[in-house]
């Protein structure tokens, strides 16, 4: 376990898929990150690469082969090489192996970047093309916020406030694949979305049109919380399992295979695609209090 600390937050990291596994902060005394309860769901934040979401049949064409891949990718489940570079910045780095390049055809260097900046914890994902061809991916962010996480709460307290959207449209998932069907929740002046456990038993809710790049995890019995702030991400996620004490926000690069869709990864919606020696990079901020 690698632990960054700063005087406001502390932060626990695993080489395996590089994961964080701990926000904690100094000033609130409170942990804000899921603890991983394998009853619920055994993971904290992985990274979606190279795909997000489902692959239809769980496979994909490229250039006239087919090529098998889980729910999210690879390299979630891979051990990443790292290097602290201080007591508040560690750098993870995955590249192509003989066992990776057999599912998805392609040289990469992927790396996951993570900064404590005063109260904030930045997290940057950086795609190197080192093949010598055009590169294929998707990636996408899946952290989980404990909720609730303070004693004095439940999970019906807390709700989402968004810093533009007054409504949401999402799309709904069918086994996984995106579906043609959207349905529309209205948030109303005050940008709020108040969590209720039912809000996810059909799955995550998939936003593509999303306008808002800070989304606020707050309740309504105390005054601590986070923000999350991303940007340009085309495509965001909003999930917990089934009654589960989290949610989960995810800003996505990258969504999951239409019910319709051909299986060609060319085609794929969301797919980036990045030339030979080009560097690609997105991140998002929490920030507790």
């Amino acid at each position: 376990m690698i632990t960054l600390e700063n005087d406001y937050i502390k932060i626990n990291l695993a080489a395996k898929g590089a994961e964080l596994q701990g926000l904690f902060s100094k000033e609130t005394g409170l942990e804000y990150l899921w603890n991983a309860d394998p009853r619920y769901w055994a993971k904290h934040s992985p990274v979606l690469f190279p795909i997000v979401g489902s692959l239809k049949n769980n496979s994909f064409n490229y250039q006239g082969k087919n090529y098998e891949l889980p729910r999210h990718g690879f390299a979630r489940d891979h051990v990443f090489n790292f290097e602290k570079i201080s007591e508040t910045e560690a750098v993870f780095t995955l590249s192509q192996t003989e066992e990776t390049l057999k599912v998805y055809p392609f040289y990469f260097e992927l790396k996951l970047r993570y900064e404590l900046i005063d109260r904030k914890l930045r997290l940057t994902y950086e795609v190197i093309n080192t093949g010598t061809g055009a590169l294929l991916f998707s990636l996408g962010a899946h952290p989980a916020f404990a909720v609730p996480n303070t004693p004095d709460t439940v999970y019906e307290d807390y709700y989402l406030a968004f810093n533009t959207d007054e409504k949401l449209t999402y799309w709904k998932l069918d086994d996984g694949l995106v579906a043609d069907e959207t349905e529309n929740i209205e948030l109303g002046y005050d940008k709020q979305l108040h969590l209720k456990h039912n809000l996810f038993y059909n799955d995550a809710l998939v936003f593509k049109t999303l306008q808002s790049n800070r989304i606020s995890l707050l309740n309504t019995k105390n005054d601590y919380g986070l923000h999350f702030h991303f940007e340009d991400f085309p495509f965001f996620g909003i999930w917990a399992a089934t009654d589960a004490p989290f949610i989960c926000l995810e800003p996505w690069c990258g969504v999951a295979d239409s019910v319709n869709h051909d299986q060609d990864l060319e085609h794929k919606e969301g797919i980036v695609k990045l030339a030979v020696g080009e560097k690609w990079s997105r991140f998002w901020e929490a920030e507790c209090f």
